[in-house]
C-alpha cells in the first residue's frame, strides 16, 4: 500500500483477488485519515490486515502530521481489528516495533479475550530482535520481514528518506 494515491486501486485489486483466493492480505496505514472508513468496507470480506503506521510524506489533509495522532489512530484501529477478530471477521497483523504500542495491543487483546493465535506481530529483520523473541516466547505469533531482491536496498532507503525520523529509529535499534 504505497502512498495515498494508490489506495483506491489497491483496494479494488484486493477485493477482486480476495473474491477468488481466501489467503490474501492487505497492508493499511494508520496515518491516513481515510483508513478507518476503508477498514469498515473490508470487514465483510473477513480480511487479513497488516496495520502499519505509515512512512510517506503526505499532505496534512490526507494524513495525520503528528506522531501522537498517528499513534492514537493506530491504537484505535488495532482495537477495532481485535473486535473483528473476535467475530472472526478479520485477521489482524500488527506491523510495529513500538514497544509501548505492542504492550497496549497485548493488554487490549487480553481484556477483550482475543486468543493469541488470532493475531500476529510483524517486525523487520535486524530491528528489536530481543522484542521479537520475547513476544514469541510469550506465545504470540511473530513473523520477521526481510527485504530481498535486486531492489531491497532502494526500498529500505526510501523508507528512511520518506520520513527522517525513521533514520533515528533504525540507528537507535541497530546500534
Amino acid at each position: 500500500m504505497e502512498e495515498s494515491r494508490y489506495v483506491d486501486d489497491t483496494l479494488e485489486v484486493y477485493r477482486r483477488v480476495k473474491a477468488e483466493y481466501k489467503d490474501v492480505g492487505l497492508a493499511m496505514q494508520a496515518y491516513l485519515r481515510r483508513t478507518p472508513a476503508d477498514l469498515e468496507t473490508l470487514f465483510p470480506l473477513s480480511p487479513t490486515i497488516r496495520l502499519v503506521k505509515g512512512a510517506y510524506n503526505e499532505r496534512a489533509e490526507v494524513a495525520f502530521p503528528s506522531k501522537r495522532d498517528v499513534d492514537d489512530n493506530y491504537f484505535k484501529l488495532a482495537e477495532r481489528l481485535l473486535d473483528e477478530a473476535l467475530r472472526q471477521r478479520a485477521r489482524p497483523i500488527f506491523g510495529t516495533h513500538d514497544a509501548r504500542m505492542i504492550g497496549r495491543i497485548q493488554q487490549a487483546a487480553n481484556e477483550k479475550r482475543v486468543d493469541r493465535s488470532a493475531y500476529e506481530f510483524h517486525m523487520l529483520y535486524g530491528i528489536r530482535a530481543d522484542a521479537q523473541r520475547a513476544l514469541a516466547d510469550a506465545g504470540h505469533v511473530v513473523k520477521v520481514l526481510i527485504s530481498y531482491g535486486s531492489a531491497w536496498f532502494a526500498w529500505y532507503m526510501r523508507r528512511l528518506a520518506e520520513r527522517p525520523a525513521n533514520v533515528w529509529f533504525v540507528l537507535r535499534n541497530v546500534v
